[in-house]
């Protein structure tokens, strides 16, 4: 009798073994096929890519455009069925939350002040969003020495804090003082030869630097970074994402798919406006 009750014992700890096995598998399945399916579902976003506003003719090209032409994206946009969305978002997206039919996303680099004189009151006019992120250093500069001029001034504190308020601007970060090429270095892109340890600390002062001054000066923590002149090392992604940031922008042009994984909103493609060219010529080759 012992030992039949010691092979009955032995039977049911096989089964329960076997039982506990196929109850993992089917965890594991279902993992799988959770993460399947949000990797398979997302969104085509374009991502347009602005820098100035001016009005002078002399100066449109690679990286400036007139106001009458950013008035017509915006005119050309919702005449056929697009809504302008943010960073919070693409963010919301990734954690349930719906986005529209045909998103776009309009970004501004730099934070000229010709953005809030020109671009921002059309953002009112056709109650469309984008997102300005501005050289940190250069927002303290004028907004210390005011100077209103379009033609190089940068947009102040008091005046991205208006935007940011009317809900219809994102501010983000775009560095503190590494939106430049010199010394070896481009943007965020380590020197060769530079130690590791050292470039970490130096991209990681600057950038919570940024972060810093922004919130103070908008009264929001940006979640986004646009990589100066898309200039990135092997390193830099990963730095990044270790100080919070969770969507990066390039400067590669291309369409990127955003899902419901989070790591979808890192290095999204942006595709630069250039001047010269009709609403409809531009985003016939965007979107």
């Amino acid at each position: 009798m012992k030992r039949q009750g010691h092979g009955v014992f032995a039977l049911v700890k096989v089964n329960l073994k076997l039982v506990g096995l196929g109850v993992l598998c089917l965890v594991l399945g279902a993992g799988a096929v959770i993460a399947a399916a949000a990797t398979a579902e997302g969104k085509d976003i374009p991502v347009v890519m602005y820098h100035a506003l001016l009005k002078d003719e002399a100066r449109h090209g690679k990286y400036v455009i007139s106001p009458a032409e950013f008035e017509s994206d915006l005119r050309y946009l919702q005449e056929h069925g697009y809504t302008t969305i943010l960073v919070e978002d693409l963010i919301a997206y990734t954690q349930g939350a719906p986005l529209p039919e045909k998103p776009v996303l309009l970004t501004f680099d730099d934070g000229y002040y010709n953005n809030y004189l020109y671009g921002f009151p059309l953002a009112k006019a056709y109650s469309s969003k984008f997102v300005l992120s501005p050289i940190g250093r250069c927002t303290d500069l004028y907004t210390d020495t005011p100077d209103e001029n379009a033609y190089y001034s940068h947009a102040t504190w008091p005046q991205l804090r208006e935007m940011a308020e009317s809900g219809l601007v994102e501010v983000q970060n775009h560095s503190y003082d590494m939106h430049q090429g010199k010394g070896g270095r481009l943007g965020l892109k380590q020197r060769p030869g530079e130690p590791e340890g050292a470039y970490r600390q130096l991209i990681t002062e600057d950038l919570l630097q940024a972060q810093q001054a922004i919130e103070e000066g908008v009264g929001l923590r940006p979640t986004a970074l646009a990589y100066p002149f898309g200039a990135v090392s092997k390193s830099t992604p990963e730095i990044v994402k270790g100080l919070g940031f969770q969507c990066t922008f390039s400067c590669q042009e291309h369409i990127s798919r955003v899902t419901r994984d989070p790591a979808s909103l890192y290095d999204l493609g942006r595709i630069l406006r250039k001047s010269r060219l009709s609403s409809q010529q531009y985003f016939e080759k965007t979107i």
